[in-house]
């Protein structure tokens, strides 16, 4: 008898020996609903607004009376959707720990202010993911993305092509896109997503949705060649491998799936390995330098910095504030203005100490475990994505700051990924 997770895949089981999962009675998100999401993801991908209006990426604080509305309509979004957001309990109590925490560290905040500000963003925001976790099911949520990513990636081609001081680097990575975003790894990232997102819409089989999805595929596979950003594209060849190994998984049945299990079991050990031997020979090969441009120094500065508050940090939001006496170090010890320690959780570290870094650890863990659990119902509907996605923000996060960012893309759509996998479509 085959191990029951293993039927998580087996399409052709007889009905009696996996039961479907029920289908969402809630009403489909409304085309102003659609519109109302596309428009705010637009928002925390940065696209566009800050390239144009603050070129030199110096802070301006005009640009944030964008958000005070942007704030109203994810509150009208939720207040339409109520019932929907009172079942997803179990998300909201997670985000409310990630707040609390978040706010009490302006009580020891280099920046308190800052760190209020941020909290309030990280709330809404948490609250918008929330609602894309509930109110678009099954193939809804990537077949929003997909749209979105597509008139973005059309919209980077644009300015590649037709507005190239825009779209196009021309000192630093000179001749890289860069699209509608201040620099390559940025839109390199935006477009991975959107491969992923279109990939999973496919793989959910809607005949509909297959000359859309197909589109999206090329447009954000050429803007993200034209980037050239490495790890947005190992995270689009993670993320679309994925769901092409559970779509035949799915058709080849659980013996096959246990061979596929163990076979990527030996790869990643053998790969560990070969990275520990080898990295600097493997970094050579993507021409990168040993110290990852620099990102070693970075990180070594700030686990010094770290390790003076190791428990609960220099607050949320606060360490990376200019003219701050931690961002002021990190400028001396490295010999440049940081922006970010291109690492989340050393970022995390830095801001909540261990207990955030223990907290977002418990809920990425919690939200692993209910991906895996729902892929024979969730997983087939949605085409993958969540999976895809889990693992493709996994892999950022160890190359980017994006746990817990208050206006940020990839941490809305993994809280999507956590609302959407702890609420059954049987409260929804």
């Amino acid at each position: 008898m085959p191990h029951p997770s293993l039927t998580l895949f087996h399409e052709r089981a007889p009905v009696r020996a996996v039961r479907p999962e029920p289908q969402t009675s809630s009403i489909a998100p409304r085309l102003w609903e659609q519109a109302a999401a596309a428009f705010i993801l637009f928002l925390l991908t940065g696209a566009l607004i800050g390239p144009i209006f603050a070129p030199q990426q110096q802070e301006l604080p005009a640009l944030r009376l964008i958000w005070p509305p942007v704030y109203l309509i994810i509150l009208g979004l939720m207040a339409v959707r109520a019932r929907q957001m009172a079942a997803a309990w179990p998300a909201f109590i997670l985000l409310a720990l990630m707040v609390i925490l978040a706010l009490s560290s302006s009580l020891w905040s280099q920046a308190p202010d800052v760190t209020q500000r941020r909290v309030l963003a990280l709330a809404l925001t948490g609250g918008f993911s929330i609602y894309l976790g509930v109110v678009f099911r099954g193939a809804e949520l990537p077949r929003l993305l997909t749209w979105t990513f597509l008139a973005l990636g059309v919209g980077s081609l644009i300015a590649v092509f037709l507005f190239p001081s825009l779209g196009v680097h021309h000192s630093a990575n000179a001749g890289l896109w860069r699209g509608l975003w201040y620099e390559k790894n940025h839109m390199g990232m935006i477009m991975a997503v959107g491969l992923i997102a279109a990939s999973a819409l496919l793989a959910a089989g809607a005949p509909q949705d297959r000359r859309i999805a197909l589109a999206a595929i090329g447009v954000c596979a050429l803007a993200l060649l034209g980037s050239q950003s490495k790890t947005a594209l190992i995270m689009a060849m993670l993320g679309g491998g994925l769901i092409a190994m559970c779509r035949l998984i799915a058709r080849m049945g659980p013996v096959f799936g246990v061979v596929v299990v163990w076979s990527l079991g030996l790869t990643a050990v053998i790969s560990l390995w070969v990275w520990s031997q080898y990295s600097v020979e493997i970094l050579a090969l993507f021409g990168k330098d040993p110290t990852l441009t620099g990102r070693t120094e970075i990180w070594a500065a700030i686990e010094r910095m770290a390790a003076q508050r190791p428990w609960l940090g220099y607050g949320y939001g606060a360490f990376w504030v200019l003219d701050t006496e931690p961002m002021e170090w990190i400028r001396h010890e490295t010999g440049w203005r940081v922006p970010s320690a291109h690492h989340g959780w050393l970022d995390l570290r830095v801001q909540l100490g261990w207990a955030g870094t223990w907290l977002v650890s418990a809920v990425i863990a919690l939200t692993s475990a209910a991906v895996l659990f729902r892929l024979s119902g969730l997983g087939r509907r949605e085409g993958y994505w969540s999976l895809a996605y889990l693992a493709a923000f996994l892999l950022l996060s160890v190359s980017e700051s994006v746990l817990m960012s208050h206006q940020d893309l990839p941490w809305t759509l993994f809280v999507a990924v956590l609302a959407r996998n702890l609420v059954s479509d049987r409260t929804t």
